[in-house]
């Protein structure tokens, strides 16, 4: 008798929201109401957990175990995996990510970040600032590239992955020696994800989460949340201040420039949106700290810092206008393009200033003639009121 076998792979849409209950829902409603259904997952989250719920009846766990681990341990991270956090300023933190890197050269990391944008900024700042060391990078937005740099990466025996969310699951990378989480991850089973590419299969592995002073509470709630705990790795000390060097950077090409201003942005637009806001509260940020630490050269202009002043940074003394692009097509394209602007401004200026005039004298002739239109109105109604008055009073009545 043969059996009709259907596999359905729920990834990373419905882990990330983007796959609704009701989607699911409709997608088991095709399946034969007489099925055994299996559901695999390497992880344990409440995600699992509600679609468990939504799609299996009368369902029976098995669960596959670590040699030695008890049954009763409740820790949702490998036990091989040792999880450690570090508290340091905003403007500090890229500093002790260098330091880090540069003296684990011979190992293998992932390097999460919250957006794509920072990747593409600190990827590059990396590749400039830690030296003899393959350095990749991957986000959601490279489709094409993913592929290939996932390949090369999975090759390396030592390295630096600079990513997103999207290697923070249902990868295998083998040998990873570190996880290293310069950004939280928006939510804490986020957290479990990004900690599980390390310490697989009965390796050994290490995790690193970087935390400002106001986001410390964060241990205490990854433990009792997410059965996480983590012990305090102290700050790397006679570490080098390259902050200079990465505004120098942003000073020789304009490309370096946006993509910090860009970074910047996403980071706060991504901090605003955690999902565990009573810890990541945006109101309490250190925004000139923040600055300092993506090396910017001036503020950019956004929502979230409408209004606020900015004592304690600095902006430099220049005119961004002028930082040009290494690239000679492009910066010939924004030359171009600047020309263009300043035309088009021009001649806006004088078009508005002539709509003005003329608005003005509209405006003036179009009162003159309200008014008398007014008092014309204001004649013809005494006259009738009279020409009333009169007829009613010739009635009799």
């Amino acid at each position: 008798m043969k059996h009709r076998v259907l596999t359905v792979r729920v990834g990373e849409g419905y882990s990330k929201g983007k796959l609704s209950f009701s989607s699911i829902n409709t997608i088991l409603e095709f399946l034969p109401k007489q099925r055994r259904t299996g559901l695999f997952s390497a992880t344990q989250t409440q995600e699992v957990e509600n679609l468990v719920r939504a799609g299996l009846r009368n369902p029976v766990r098995i669960s596959v175990k670590e040699k030695g681990v008890a049954d009763s341990s409740t820790q949702k991270t490998p036990s091989r995996l040792e999880n450690f956090y570090m508290v340091c300023k905003a403007d500090e933190k890229f500093n002790q990510l260098v330091h880090f890197l540069r003296n684990h050269k011979q190992e293998k990391h992932l390097v999460f970040f919250s957006t794509c944008a920072c990747v593409e900024y600190y990827g590059r700042a990396l590749e400039a600032l830690v030296k003899n060391v393959q350095i990749l990078c991957i986000h959601g937005k490279m489709k094409h590239k993913r592929n290939k740099v996932f390949t090369a990466f999975h090759k390396l025996q030592s390295g630096i992955l600079v990513c997103t969310d999207v290697m923070a699951r249902g990868i295998d990378i083998p040998q990873v020696n570190w996880v290293l989480q310069y950004d939280p991850p928006s939510s804490a089973s986020a957290f479990v994800h990004r900690c599980g590419r390390t310490a697989r299969i009965g390796h050994g592995g290490s995790a690193l989460v970087f935390l400002l002073p106001m986001e410390e509470s964060y241990i205490n709630f990854l433990a009792i949340n997410q059965k996480c705990p983590l012990q305090e790795m102290n700050l790397q000390k006679n570490t080098v201040d390259i902050l200079p060097k990465l505004k120098s950077m942003a000073l020789a090409d304009r490309a370096m420039f946006e993509k910090g201003m860009k970074a910047f942005v996403s980071h706060v637009q991504a901090y605003a949106k955690h999902e565990c806001s009573l810890i990541f509260r945006l109101k309490d940020l250190d925004f000139a700290s923040l600055a300092r630490g993506f090396a910017l050269l001036r503020m950019p202009k956004m929502p979230e810092l409408r209004g606020k002043q900015f004592p304690e940074f600095v902006p430099v003394d220049i005119n961004t206008d002028t930082i040009a692009f290494k690239d000679k097509i492009r910066e010939k394209q924004r030359q171009k393009l600047l020309e263009q602007q300043r035309k088009e401004k021009t001649e806006n200026e004088g078009r508005r200033k002539f709509v003005k005039n003329k608005a003005w004298s509209k405006q003036k002739a179009k009162k003159e003639r309200k008014k008398k239109m007014n008092e014309k109105r204001k004649r013809e109604e005494v006259k009738s009121e009279v020409f009333f008055f009169g007829g009613w009073g010739s009635t009799g009545v």
